[in-house]
Order: C-alpha cells, then sequence, then structure tokens
C-alpha cells in the first residue's frame, strides 16, 4: 500500500458516507452576477465531482442579509433565482455521482479592496479589526435576523438535495468577529459571552435541518485581519471553544491552517484539525496549502505555486489524526487533481493568480 493510498479510502460516519477522503475546500469565485449561480457554475462543480472529488464544498454562499456580501457576484442562498441556480448545481454534481455541500457566509465587516462601499456593513461592534471602524454596530434585532438567516439558508440546502451543509465560521468573518475579542468589543450579553453568537448560529442550524443532517463548521485560529492572532492559546482553551459547538449539534470540524502540516501547539506533532478531533471526538477536515509549494494567502496575493508532493499526508491521515482532506488551489486550475494523485501522475497545474479570472 503505497502512503497516499489512504486518501482514497472511504469514509463511513452515521450521517455522511464519500468514496474517498479528498474534500473540494470552499473557495470564493465571484462567477455569480447578482447572486445567482449559473450552467457555468454547476459545470464547475460537476467537473469536479467527475474528478474524483469525494466532497464538494462550494464558494460561501451569502445569507438573507444585506450587509452579508461585500462582492455583488459573491452567490446568494436565498431568494427565488439564486435557490433554482443552486439546485441546478446539485443536480448536475448528482448525476456525475458526487456529494455536495454548500457553505453558508456573512462577511460581516470584512472590507473588499475591489468594494469601498461599507453601507451595508455589519459586525458585533462595527469593526474591521482593533482601531479599524468599517460598518456599523449590529442591533439586537440585526442579531436574532442573522442567526435566522444562518437557519433558513441550511433549511434550504436540506430541501434543494444538498448531501450536507457548511456554515463559514472563520477568517475574521461575521461568526467570528463574534468570538475576538479585537473585533467584539461589546458590554452587552453578545459582548460578555463571546461564544454566545456561535452557539446559537449552531443551535439554529441544527434545529433547521434536523438531526440526521451532516452539519460541518469551519473554523481558523487565524484571521484575514491577524495571521498570528489564536482564539485559543492552549489545548484546554480550544476544548473550551469547540466543545460547546460540538454540543450544540456540530458533526465535523473544518479546520483551516495556512499550513496544514504546521503543529498547532509547543510540544505536539498535531495540527489544528488533529487537536480538534481528540479534543471533541468529532471527525475533522485538515486543510491548507496541500499540494502546493505556496500557502494559499500570498497565493491569492499574486505568489505562483508549484506542485508539492504530499509528504506525510496519507502517514497522518491513516493514524486517524483527521479524517479527510481539504484541496483548495490545486482543485481550482485541475479539476482531475484527485484522479492524477491516485494514479501516481506527474502532470499537475501550477497555481497562478491570473487562474481566478476563469472557471476551468
Amino acid at each position: 500500500m503505497s502512503s497516499i493510498d489512504p486518501l482514497f479510502q472511504p469514509f463511513i460516519s452515521p450521517k455522511l458516507s464519500l468514496p474517498n477522503r479528498v474534500v473540494m475546500a470552499p473557495m470564493t469565485r465571484s462567477f455569480s452576477p447578482g447572486g445567482v449561480p449559473g450552467a457555468n457554475v454547476a459545470e464547475y462543480y460537476a467537473r469536479r465531482a467527475r474528478g474524483d472529488v469525494g466532497l464538494i464544498i462550494t464558494e460561501g454562499t451569502v445569507i438573507d442579509r444585506a450587509g452579508a456580501a461585500n462582492d455583488p457576484n459573491v452567490p446568494h442562498f436565498h431568494g427565488e433565482a439564486a435557490l433554482e441556480g443552486w439546485a441546478r448545481v446539485v443536480e448536475a454534481v448528482h448525476a456525475e455521482g458526487g456529494r455536495i455541500a454548500p457553505q453558508i457566509w456573512h462577511v460581516g465587516s470584512a472590507i473588499n479592496g475591489q468594494n469601498r462601499d461599507d453601507s451595508n456593513a455589519e459586525s458585533p461592534s462595527g469593526l474591521f479589526k482593533p482601531e479599524r471602524p468599517w460598518g456599523r454596530e449590529m442591533s439586537l434585532e440585526d442579531i436574532d435576523a442573522a442567526i435566522a438567516g444562518y437557519a433558513s439558508a441550511a433549511a434550504s440546502a436540506r430541501r434543494l438535495g444538498f448531501d450536507a451543509v457548511e456554515v463559514h465560521g472563520a477568517h475574521g468573518y461575521l461568526f467570528d468577529q463574534f468570538q475576538w475579542e479585537g473585533t467584539n468589543q461589546r458590554s452587552d450579553i453578545w459582548g460578555k459571552d463571546r461564544g454566545r453568537f456561535a452557539r446559537e448560529v449552531v443551535a439554529a442550524v441544527r434545529a433547521a435541518v434536523g438531526d440526521d443532517f451532516p452539519f460541518i463548521l469551519r473554523l481558523s485560529q487565524w484571521k484575514q485581519q491577524d495571521y498570528a492572532v489564536k482564539l485559543a492559546e492552549t489545548p484546554q482553551a480550544l476544548a473550551d471553544w469547540l466543545g460547546p459547538l460540538s454540543d450544540a449539534g456540530v458533526d465535523m470540524f473544518h479546520c483551516s491552517q495556512r499550513r496544514f502540516w504546521e503543529p498547532e501547539f509547543e510540544g505536539s506533532d498535531l495540527n489544528f484539525a488533529g487537536w480538534a478531533k481528540k479534543l471533541t471526538g468529532k471527525p475533522t477536515i485538515t486543510v491548507g496549502s496541500v499540494g502546493l509549494t505556496g500557502e494559499f494567502i500570498a497565493g491569492f496575493a499574486g505568489e505562483a505555486s508549484q506542485p508539492a508532493p504530499l509528504d506525510s499526508l496519507g502517514d497522518r491521515l491513516a493514524a486517524g489524526e483527521f479524517d479527510l482532506v481539504g484541496v483548495g488551489r490545486a482543485l481550482i486550475v485541475d479539476p482531475d487533481w484527485a484522479v492524477k494523485v491516485r494514479e501516481g501522475r506527474s502532470d499537475f497545474s501550477p497555481f497562478e493568480r491570473s487562474a481566478l479570472a476563469t472557471l476551468v
């Protein structure tokens, strides 16, 4: 058995079974004018299903809040036209034998350099980062409406026939902004208990989709506002963070790192996904610069990345450190990446920022 064989072993859990351990990581593509995914988006995801991806997680799709998106070409997950578009995506992926989950998203006060309008931006304290105002502070009514928006989108995912749902709780967007002291400086209950919003969203989504529907939560320590910041500096702090979310209804944690191979805490080789699995007992997805030389923040900023060997990935997967492997930029440029890995081929494509201009 080769070191990469574990990547192509089936994944079986009570709520979700997959033919292999390859997950297409969510990556914003901005090819849905007016928030409506078209036939080109459906074919983009169907090609990855044909390419032997075990689970496709879509790009972030925004909930029904005026401030949920900061890009007019990011797909919505509300409204008749957008949901009809997503129904066609599901149909196309399933026709290829694939499995797919939408990522549900609210950007909060995250700034898009191409869009300098903050008129709709909302966040816990009207801050993009410490001492950097952007948009407005959410009212109690806004918070309730946002929680309801996550739940409504999740319910639509199940109704449309998706195989699971993921909530984007990472990278300094709204869900994460409530948890981080740097962006949540409220004096009410939503600030005194910074984990409350996250728990309420998870509970609302779980109630909306029912107990038997797979629910994935994407989390990160790093944020676009500060790569070095951590919500949990120790394993105990991580347990205190993830335990209540697990109890509230998360089935699987999608643990984002800039480089998946880096240990999360001193004294242990476990990465973020490894620690999340150890502490919660729930399956985890590891993600972060899989299959490429450069890390993905630099890649999206313009640094080219070359194909890279997977080295210890299969061994760590076989050892049970994590359960699934998220692949990002390598699948943007090459829908057949998984097939090539399985067949031991070497004709992989490098990633350059120009690849973001088209849907391959």
